[in-house]
């Protein structure tokens, strides 16, 4: 009855934003038809399209140097390439606006070094479609390196050698042999950067571009249509589906599977192979994770030296506060549904452990989700329960309640629980796999039930995954953008929504500092997956 309950509750946001193009259509939606649904659609796509491309070639070239070579430095970047995960997008979007933009440093010094004025020299703009996908691709590379440098130490002594014997050189032996090998793994991997790459907002919003996350938060609070906002999110829904479909497809036909043998010695690099090598591996740490890291403190420490603009006692506080409270709550109510339903599984058998194990495939569809969608989805059925219970209480009582879900946390970590659960619901299963069944059948013959089984018998055993579980969902929330900024109380902003507010009014210094406290709170987990990641890959 837990996963049952936890998919319907999962599924009721996307249901409710997907009944909304059965209703008749309004001015507002057919303005936005006629006019900017083109340029969404362009925009969504061509960013898509070049995330995909950045994503496959920074994860997969530097995947492979890494696995099949050897050269100076490379043991550090092995690891190191992971970090751009805990800086996100929109981050990453602040700092270098400041950096290149026409006042900023680049420009500049360019402007000082060649005489040159305004007008007389052309410089990459970095608010267009190219610097947002920029941005994204240095943020979310790491989900196709990880996946791929798996895939890669899979690959077997005698499958490369067979390459070699055919005729293939290094190169072909990675072209002909290994790449698709990998396949499926890259795959998955880029689903998972350019599903993250259609559900941000951070950085198109900034970069003031025209796609449907920056639509449907126009068309509901610029425009108060939250009809036409739950179309563009249906819209929006129909693009998640083609990525996850093209996935599966590519999962589907591979034709090659990884082979058993010894994996395949690396190969020594020196001189200038060893150099490029470096290079390539090196650049996508400095720029997606080393460079904006000292662009923020540079902001930070300029702002803060100039003036005290942003007051980074009490405010600063408040705002840790408040992030660490829904973060906090979330992670907490996360993980234990997430054992629940987990547990539910295991405990279940016959007709009842597929209905299960469909509720919990069900709840994990969130994380596909877009947290614009979401936010719209949480929003409509939440509304309407409240106008139900409060006209329930005024009719008994004469009382006007007014809201008592909307616009309040609960309305916000419910929305988290749609997006993020996915991620406790996946950690807490593999932790739960490797306790073997007969500790439960142990349990049982000394007379513990089913809940005192869980508590006495699995818990210490799963404390390591619980703890994984709830770290990993508690940056995830500390982290989320849309769904906050649409979805929280008045007045209760978090560093998230500080950074984005004051980025939105150039007051780049200031919202440096909120910046930097994100990406400090997120190096924890992504150092924790790192220590784990690399001890799985090296036993």
């Amino acid at each position: 009855m837990i996963s049952l309950g936890a998919a319907a509750l999962i599924l009721l946001p996307i249901l409710a934003v997907v009944s909304s193009v059965l209703g008749p259509a309004s001015d507002t939606w057919a303005h936005l038809a006629g006019t900017l649904l083109g340029d969404y659609v362009l925009n969504t796509a061509l960013l898509v399209a070049c995330v995909a491309a950045g994503v496959l070639s920074i994860g997969v070239l530097s995947a492979w140097l890494v696995t099949a070579y050897r050269f100076p430095g490379q043991r550090v970047l092995e690891w190191a390439l992971v970090l751009p995960l805990a800086m996100p997008a929109y981050v990453m979007a602040y700092a270098y606006t400041d950096w290149l933009q026409f006042t900023g440093s680049v420009q500049t010094a360019l402007r000082a070094a060649t005489g040159w004025q305004a007008r007389e020299y052309w410089f990459p703009e970095i608010r267009s479609i190219p610097g947002a996908a920029a941005m994204l691709s240095f943020a979310l590379y790491p989900y196709v390196y990880l996946l791929a440098r798996t895939a890669f130490l899979d690959v077997s002594r005698s499958a490369l050698e067979a390459g070699r014997l055919a005729g293939y050189s290094a190169w072909g032996s990675f072209w002909r042999v290994a790449l698709p090998i990998a396949r499926p793994a890259v795959a998955a991997g880029a689903a998972l950067a350019l599903m993250e790459t259609l559900a941000d907002f951070g950085t198109v919003s900034y970069f003031a571009l025209e796609v449907f996350t920056t639509g449907i938060f126009k068309a509901w609070l610029s425009m108060g249509d939250t009809a036409a906002a739950g179309q563009l999110s249906v819209c929006l829904l129909a693009f998640v589906f083609v990525v996850l479909a093209l996935e599966r497809a590519n999962r589907g036909r591979a034709a090659f599977a990884s082979t058993m043998g010894k994996p395949s010695p690396p190969q020594r690099l020196a001189g200038a192979a060893a150099v490029s090598a470096f290079a390539a591996c090196a650049a996508p740490v400095l720029l997606g994770f080393a460079l904006p890291s000292g662009l923020l403190f540079h902001l930070a420490w300029s702002d803060m030296g100039a003036r005290t603009g942003f007051p980074v006692g009490a405010r600063l506080l408040a705002l840790v506060g408040n992030s660490f409270l829904l973060a906090g709550i979330a992670a907490v109510a996360g993980v234990l549904l997430a054992t629940a339903m987990a547990y539910a599984a295991r405990l279940s058998r016959g007709r009842a452990a597929s209905a299960v194990a469909w509720a919990n495939r069900t709840a994990a569809l969130g994380y596909a989700i877009p947290g614009a969608v979401i936010a719209i989805g949480v929003l409509v059925p939440l509304g309407r329960l409240d106008n139900w219970i409060a006209g329930g209480i005024e009719t008994a009582f004469g009382v006007k309640p007014g809201l008592l879900l909307t616009g309040t946390i609960v309305a916000l970590v419910y929305a988290y629980l749609v997006r993020f659960l996915a991620v406790a619901l996946q950690t807490v299963e593999a932790g739960l796999a490797k306790v073997t069944p007969r500790m439960d059948d142990a349990a049982r013959s000394l007379g513990a039930t089913p809940a005192g089984t869980l508590v006495r018998v699995h818990g210490p055993l799963l404390a390591s995954s619980l703890a994984s579980a709830a770290l990993l969902l508690f940056v995830d929330v500390m982290k989320e953008l849309p769904a906050t900024f649409a979805l929280r109380p008045f007045n209760f902003d978090t560093l998230a929504i500080e950074a984005y507010n004051l980025a939105k009014d150039e007051r780049l210094g200031e919202a440096a500092v909120p910046s930097l406290v994100i990406v400090a709170i997120g190096l924890v987990p992504v150092l924790i997956v790192l220590k784990r990641y690399f001890q799985a890959t090296r036993s």
